[in-house]
């Protein structure tokens, strides 16, 4: 098993992609500790998992994730990986045109987005420096690297993640704590594409399955990623087998995006 020993913490656990990366995570012998601002949707996951731990945590909360740590050490010894998957929809900003956007509206999932990231990966990476080891990763979209239309302030919020990954990087790689993200595209178990899909359902008339046969055309095998096959790689990027991974966001949109 890639990780077994190693203690996982995943932020925004209740979620598809949160949820998918602990089962991951736990099938390959972590331990792993599950949070969420709905403790219920976090149960349910963890309920699952053989050891798992679930509690409620705010990632824009600081004291609330600090604290959330400190027991997790006192339980388990150390923090070996972070993993941030928290998502904010917001159906009042996806499928608005810029020029009619709030600006509140507009600077939300930036602020959102930027601070959850920087918060967890900050506050775990106190922990890994002390132990020299571990590895922080986080979860943004094709948005970041192409321009979509529709989307407000979501594009360069993640864009502002990918280079938050780069900057951590560059100050940690020298303590032993790697930083990677993830950049998957359109997996239609989550509810972030089911989200994309209804503002451009009503202004086009797309169905489901044409919108998903849309955004398949694109990719290179024409299908989309599963949940499964993202969750595997985050495990084998979380694992010492990607050693020689850090700083960068690896492209998972199947061919959607040139790297």
């Amino acid at each position: 098993m890639m990780l077994k020993d190693k203690v996982a913490v995943v932020y925004g656990a209740g979620g598809g992609i949160g949820g998918a990366v602990a089962r991951a995570f736990a099938l390959e012998g972590a331990r792993v500790f599950l949070t969420g601002r709905r403790l219920a949707s976090v149960q349910a996951v963890a309920k699952d998992l053989e050891g798992a731990e679930a509690a409620e945590v705010d990632a824009l909360d600081e004291r609330a994730i600090d604290s959330h740590l400190d027991s997790v050490v006192a339980k388990a010894g150390r923090v070996d990986i972070s993993f941030n998957a928290v998502g904010f929809p917001n159906a009042t900003i996806v499928g608005v045109p810029l020029t009619e956007l709030a600006a509140e509206h507009f600077s939300q999932p930036l602020t959102e987005y930027g601070l959850s990231y920087f918060l967890t990966a900050r506050l775990a990476a106190r922990r890994m420096v002390a132990q020299e080891s571990g590895v922080i990763m986080t979860v943004t979209a094709l948005h970041s690297r192409t321009g979509l239309p529709l989307v407000g302030g979501y594009g360069p919020a993640m864009a502002a993640k990918e280079a938050l990954t780069r900057d951590l990087s560059a100050e940690l790689a020298q303590y032993g704590v790697r930083v990677v993200g993830l950049r998957p595209q359109g997996m239609p178990e989550t509810r972030t594409i089911k989200d994309a899909f209804k503002p451009r359902a009503k202004a086009t008339g797309l169905t489901w399955d044409q919108w998903l046969d849309l955004l398949a055309a694109r990719t290179h095998p024409r299908r989309l990623m599963t949940l499964e096959e993202m969750a595997s790689l985050a495990a084998f990027i979380a694992s010492d087998k990607a050693s020689g991974l850090t700083g960068t966001t690896v492209n998972l949109t199947m061919g959607s995006l040139d790297d």
